[in-house]
C-alpha cells in the first residue's frame, strides 16, 4: 500500500486514500448502483478489490505511468473504479463527457495525446471508431456494457470484465509493480486532467495534481463537516469537476457513500429512493422540481391547495429563521411543525430531499424566490462559487450566513482580491497546475505569484465580507451612450420565471438591449394543457400569441425591477423575441455545462439581431438543426418581434466612458 505521507500525515494520493478507507471503514457502503431496478452495494474493501484487479488489468495491456486514458460514458461505479486504477499505474484519468458529438471527443484525444479509451457502452465506443483513423495513437478501447458490441471487431476492443480478469489472474511480478507505481506517486503529481467548457473557443485541459484535489477536499468537508456516513448521488457528467471532486475527492477524503442512479431518466426516482445527505444541483434542477410541484397543486382540489398555500406562507415567513437557529416565536415554531407534519415533510420526501443535511446550488444565479423556497421547506440549501482551475471551490456559505444575493465567504485556504476593472481573484492551495500544453493561455490566467483571473466581475461587501458576482468580466461593457452593460446579470433575471429556459441579451456599443428567449417547454406546455391551448411543436407554441404576452410580461417586469438599479437600469430590454428552437450543445450554442457561447449566438443568428435592432415586426429565418442520430436539417420560421415597456431612468454613466 501506499505510504506516502503529506505534511500533516494524510496520504498523497486518491490511490492513497483508497487504502485509508479500507483500513478505516472496510466494511461500510463505499458504492452504490442502481441496475434493473435493483440497488447494487460495495464495501470499501470490495470497491479496493474491483480497482486493483482493473489496474492490474491495465497494466498487462501496457498502460504505464504518465499515459493519458480518456473515460467517456454516464455515472457508475466501474468508471469511478477505473479512474482511481489509472492513477494506480501513475497514468492520467481524462474524464469526457458523455454526451460530447464525436469531433469534441477527436479534439480532446488528439490534444492529450490519449492511448486508452474506457468506454461506458455501444454509443461511446462508436464514438471512437468514428475517429480511430485520425486518432493513430489509440492502442486500445475497453468497453464496459457488452450490449450490441459482439460481432464487432476486437482486434482494439476489450471488454472491462476481461480486463479485470486479466488482471486477477496476474504474477507476484505483475503486483509488485503495481506496488511500486503506487507507492512512487507523489503530491505534486497529476491526479486528473478535466476539459473546461470552451465557451469563447477550443476546451481547455486543466490539470490538477493530487495536492489541488486533496487539500481542496479536505478544507471543504471541513467546512461542511461532512462525515463517512453521509451519501450523494453521483449524476453530473463525470468530466465535470464538481462531480470529481464530490464523487471521488471529498468521497476519498471523509469515506461517504457515492450513489449511481440507474439512468438520467430514472433519477429523480432514484434520488428519492436514497434520500442524499450532501446534494448539489444546478439551478435548473431546482427550478424544475419547484415548477413540478407548481404544477401538481394546480391540479389538485381546492382544500390541497388551500392547505399549501397557508402553510408555505408560514414557512417563507419563519422557516429560514428556524434553519438558521434564530429566535423565533412559540405560537410560529408550532405552525411550522404542523406544516412540516401537513406539507412540508410529504413535500421534501416526494422530490427526494428529506435527509439533506448540506445541499449546494452553483454555476448560475438562483432566482431569490425559487431558493428562498427550499429554504423555507427546512433544506439547507447554499450557494457556492468555484471554477475548474480552482479544484471547485472559491467561496462558500457558512451556516447561519446564507443569502440569495452573494456565493458566501473564501472558502478555507483561500485568497480573495478584487482588480481595479472589478474583476475577481483568487489564490489556493487549489489553484490548477497549467493549461496542458497551453503555456501562453496559463500566463494569461495565473500570475508567478499565483493569483488567478476569474473572468468574473463582483465586489465582496466590507460589512458581511461575502462576495458578490456580477456577470462575466469579458462581457461587461458599455452601452452607446456610457451605461453599464452586464448581460449575464439580465439574462440570469429572465431566467428566474419558470417559463424561460434560456435567455441571450444584446446591447455592448448599441443604445438599448434586445433578447433572445428560449420558452421552457415543460412549463409552458403544462399551461398550454391547462388552458386548451393545442399545439404541435416547440417551434409552434413558442410563437402563439398569449406565450408571447406571458413572456412579454416577464421581460417588462424585469425591466421594472433593473430600473431601480441606477448603475445596471440601461440594461432594460427594449426588444425580444422568443425563438424557434432550444439552445444546444450539439449545435454549438451552449458548451456541454449550458453555458451560453454568446459569440457563436451572435453569428448563427445575426439575421435576427438586425431585425431586433433594425424596428422590423417580424423576421422569416432559416436555422441548421442536427438531430439526436447526427443529421443536420434546417428549421424554418416566422418570428413575432414585440417591444417591450420600459422605465424612464436616468442612467449613471460609466467613468470610462466620461
Amino acid at each position: 500500500m501506499n505510504d506516502a505521507k503529506a505534511p500533516d500525515g494524510h496520504p498523497v494520493s486518491i490511490p492513497g486514500l483508497l487504502a485509508r478507507n479500507v483500513a478505516q471503514h472496510g466494511s461500510k457502503a463505499a458504492y452504490r448502483e442502481k441496475e434493473f431496478g435493483i440497488w447494487q452495494s460495495w464495501t470499501w474493501a470490495e470497491a479496493a478489490d474491483e480497482i486493483e484487479a482493473f489496474a492490474l488489468g491495465l497494466a498487462e495491456l501496457g498502460v504505464a505511468p504518465g499515459d493519458y486514458v480518456a473515460i467517456l460514458g454516464r455515472n457508475r461505479p466501474y468508471l469511478y473504479w477505473a479512474m482511481v486504477a489509472v492513477q494506480m499505474n501513475g497514468a492520467v484519468p481524462v474524464p469526457l463527457y458523455q454526451d460530447a458529438a464525436a469531433e469534441e471527443v477527436a479534439y480532446a484525444l488528439d490534444h492529450c495525446g490519449a492511448t486508452y479509451v474506457i468506454c461506458g457502452d455501444q454509443e461511446q465506443v462508436d464514438k471512437i471508431i468514428d475517429v480511430q483513423n485520425e486518432e493513430h495513437g489509440l492502442e486500445k478501447i475497453i468497453y464496459l456494457d457488452p450490449r450490441g458490441l459482439r460481432k464487432y471487431d476486437h482486434t482494439h476492443l476489450s471488454s472491462y470484465v476481461d480486463v479485470q480478469k486479466s488482471g486477477r489472474a496476474a504474477d507476484d511480478a505483475a503486483r509488485t509493480q503495481l506496488r511500486q507505481r503506487r507507492e512512487a506517486l507523489a503530491y505534486d503529481d497529476t491526479c486528473v486532467m478535466l476539459y473546461t467548457s470552451g465557451t469563447t473557443g477550443r476546451p481547455k485541459g486543466v490539470v490538477l495534481s493530487n495536492r489541488n484535489i486533496i487539500e481542496t477536499s479536505k478544507a471543504s468537508s471541513e467546512f461542511d463537516h461532512l462525515k463517512p456516513g453521509d451519501e450523494i448521488l453521483a449524476y453530473l457528467p463525470m468530466a465535470w469537476v464538481g462531480d470529481f471532486i464530490f464523487s471521488i475527492g471529498q468521497a476519498y477524503w471523509t469515506g461517504f457513500c457515492v450513489n449511481c442512479p440507474e439512468s438520467e431518466s430514472t433519477m429523480m426516482t432514484d434520488l428519492r429512493e436514497i434520500g442524499p445527505t450532501y446534494y448539489f444541483a444546478p439551478p435548473r434542477i431546482f427550478e424544475t422540481q419547484l415548477t413540478t410541484v407548481m404544477i401538481r397543486m394546480e391540479d389538485a382540489g381546492r382544500l390541497k391547495r388551500r392547505m399549501f398555500d397557508y402553510f408555505m406562507k408560514v414557512a417563507r415567513r419563519v422557516g429560514p429563521a428556524i434553519l438558521d437557529g434564530r429566535k423565533v416565536g412559540t405560537g410560529d415554531r408550532l405552525l411550522y411543525s404542523l406544516g412540516n407534519l401537513l406539507v412540508y415533510g410529504p413535500l421534501k420526501n416526494t422530490l427526494g430531499l428529506s435527509r439533506i443535511r448540506v445541499g449546494y446550488t452553483a454555476g448560475e444565479a438562483i432566482g431569490p424566490e425559487i431558493f428562498d423556497f427550499y429554504r423555507a421547506l427546512g433544506i439547507n440549501l447554499k450557494q457556492l462559487y468555484g471554477q475548474t482551475e480552482a479544484s471547485v471551490f472559491i467561496t462558500q456559505q457558512p451556516d447561519g450566513e446564507v443569502r440569495s444575493d452573494t456565493v458566501g465567504v473564501p472558502s478555507p485556504g483561500v485568497e480573495l482580491r478584487i482588480d481595479e476593472n472589478g474583476e475577481v481573484f483568487y489564490r489556493s492551495p487549489g489553484v490548477f497546475v497549467e493549461y496542458f500544453k497551453n503555456p501562453d493561455s496559463t500566463a494569461d490566467t495565473k500570475d508567478p505569484e499565483g493569483w488567478v483571473a476569474t473572468g468574473d466581475a463582483g465586489f465582496i461587501e466590507e460589512e458581511s465580507g461575502h462576495l458578490r458576482i456580477i456577470d462575466r468580466a469579458k462581457d461587461v461593457g458599455k452601452m452607446a451612450g456610457g451605461s453599464l452593460f452586464a448581460p449575464k446579470y439580465m439574462e440570469n433575471k429572465l431566467k428566474f420565471f419558470p417559463n424561460i429556459l434560456e435567455a441571450v441579451v444584446f446591447g455592448a456599443g448599441r443604445d438599448m438591449c434586445c433578447a433572445f428567449i428560449n420558452i421552457d417547454l415543460t412549463a409552458v406546455g403544462n399551461w398550454a394543457e391547462r388552458n386548451n391551448i393545442a399545439y404541435a411543436s416547440y417551434q409552434e407554441l413558442s410563437q402563439h400569441p398569449k406565450v408571447l404576452e406571458i413572456i412579454q410580461g416577464h421581460v417588462e417586469e424585469v425591466n421594472r425591477s433593473v430600473a431601480e438599479d441606477e448603475m445596471l437600469s440601461g440594461c432594460q430590454v427594449h426588444r425580444f423575441l422568443v425563438l424557434h428552437k432550444e439552445l444546444d450543445a450539439d449545435d454549438g450554442e451552449l458548451t456541454r455545462t449550458r453555458k451560453v457561447r454568446r459569440k457563436i449566438i451572435g453569428e448563427k443568428f445575426a439575421d435576427l439581431i438586425d431585425a431586433l435592432y433594425g424596428g422590423k415586426d417580424e423576421i422569416y429565418t432559416e436555422t441548421e438543426v442536427t438531430y439526436e442520430d447526427g443529421r443536420k436539417g434546417k428549421i424554418k420560421a416566422t418570428l413575432e418581434i414585440r417591444d417591450a415597456a420600459v422605465v424612464p431612468v436616468k442612467t449613471k454613466v460609466l467613468e470610462a466612458a466620461e
